[in-house]
């Protein structure tokens, strides 16, 4: 970032090169944007992350993006109600959405991973297992990413779920290892889907 620059400018570049994905050159192309832009589409889009950070939070059943208690997937009354897919973020919701699937979904916020200190109560494997008891579904399908952190949390669940009369399956590999549902083609999950298999574990 150039020391020319005003201050009030290297500030923005600074907080747009903090998100996700975004780096210097992008942050610096977003900040030159928005100062050609007329003033009322830079009040609409503060008007619009005010309204994000105030209205959206998570799900209170399945952990999905919401504005009120529930997600519009969970009031659905014509989704499948005895089927629930698991995955680790909310963005794979909508990746998933792609295929066609028409059941209902559990978000898990992240996978296990010892090294980076995340173990199972800072998921909400707890939350899954609940909905399990009281929901009464026939097939759990595990859809985590395929790397080695998501295939460990699958694993995980299943032997969870061992006691449970539940199918318990985990969608076909498509996707390389290390790969990120998100950035997915819909051909390559929808056949995944269709390809998902039960998981066999040893006693």
């Amino acid at each position: 970032m150039s020391d020319s620059y005003p201050e009030a400018l290297k500030n923005l570049i600074a907080s747009f090169s903090r998100l996700p994905g975004i780096g210097p050159k992008t942050a610096q192309r977003l900040s030159f944007f928005l100062i050609k832009s007329s003033p009322d589409e830079v009040e609409g889009l503060i008007n619009s992350l005010a309204e994000v950070k105030q209205k959206i939070h998570f799900c209170s059943r399945c952990g999905f993006y919401a504005e009120n208690e529930l997600c519009s997937i969970c009031q659905d009354s014509t989704r499948e109600s005895t089927i629930i897919c698991v995955v680790e973020r909310p963005q794979d919701v909508l990746s998933i959405e792609k295929t066609g699937y028409r059941g209902l979904y559990h978000v898990l916020q992240g996978v296990l991973s010892p090294l980076s200190g995340v173990g199972p109560e800072d998921l909400t494997i707890n939350q899954l297992m609940k909905r399990i008891v009281t929901e009464k579904f026939k097939e759990v399908i595990l859809a985590t990413n395929p790397s080695l952190d998501g295939e460990a949390t699958a694993y995980f669940i299943a032997r969870k779920l061992r006691s449970f009369s539940t199918r318990v399956t985990i969608i076909a590999r498509g996707l390389p290892l290390g790969g990120d549902m998100e950035f997915a083609d819909e051909i390559t999950l929808t056949q995944a889907f269709e390809g998902r298999r039960d998981i066999h574990l040893d006693t």
